[in-house]
């Protein structure tokens, strides 16, 4: 089997599933619309990934931010902590605009699914554990200041969270600004507070 449209295949049914549950809720979904929707049939759906819920939770771990953070804090850090924010900050922001409506699933299913909760958790633990690593090791070659990793990497995530959440509902209400420039204005002010 051509492992090309496999993948092709894979992907159109995860996002026929984002764009459906968006829509209409995980309960308001079956497996036949989505399979419709991806040009497949049901039994397709079935063989690849078993049922509704196990084609969201793969939807998650395949679109959401753990994987390219990874990716990111593995080959692309130049250890200057201005540029290195940059890069996570925009990166983050564009992976949660392009992923709004699954994050849309997340924020009104997490309650019925609890392993959907469980799953997107790891997530922002990753992050946490990736921004803490990389902390420590610019505290040991003197390019921050000796304060604690930990809560230095929730506010650097909060802030993160804080900007896409409000993009994300109510960009025009808050604000006034571009994400872009958000982003200079805040890495720009947390780069100096970081400083030996």
């Amino acid at each position: 089997m051509d492992t090309s449209v496999a993948a092709t295949t894979h992907d159109k049914l995860l996002l026929a599933a984002i764009d459906l549950m968006s829509e209409k809720g995980y309960n308001g979904v079956t497996t036949k619309e989505i399979a419709a929707m991806a040009g497949v049939s049901e039994m397709t759906l079935f063989r690849k990934f078993g049922n509704k819920q196990k084609l969201l939770e793969e939807a998650l771990e395949r679109f959401y931010y753990a994987g390219a953070m990874r990716r990111i804090f593995s080959e692309e850090m130049v250890w200057d902590l201005k540029t290195d924010l940059l890069l996570v900050s925009r990166t983050y922001q564009e992976i949660m605009k392009r992923n709004r409506k699954l994050i849309q699933i997340m924020n009104k299913e997490s309650h019925q699914l609890p392993e959907l909760r469980k799953q997107s958790s790891k997530h922002p633990q990753q992050l946490l554990e990736l921004l803490k690593d990389y902390l420590v090791k610019m505290q040991a070659k003197g390019l921050v200041g000796n304060t604690p990793v930990e809560g230095q990497a929730l506010a650097f995530m909060y802030m993160n969270y804080g900007a896409a959440m409000t993009n994300l509902h109510s960009p025009s209400s808050v604000m006034n600004m571009t994400m872009d420039t958000f982003i200079e204005i805040s890495v720009e002010m947390y780069t100096r507070a970081l400083q030996p």
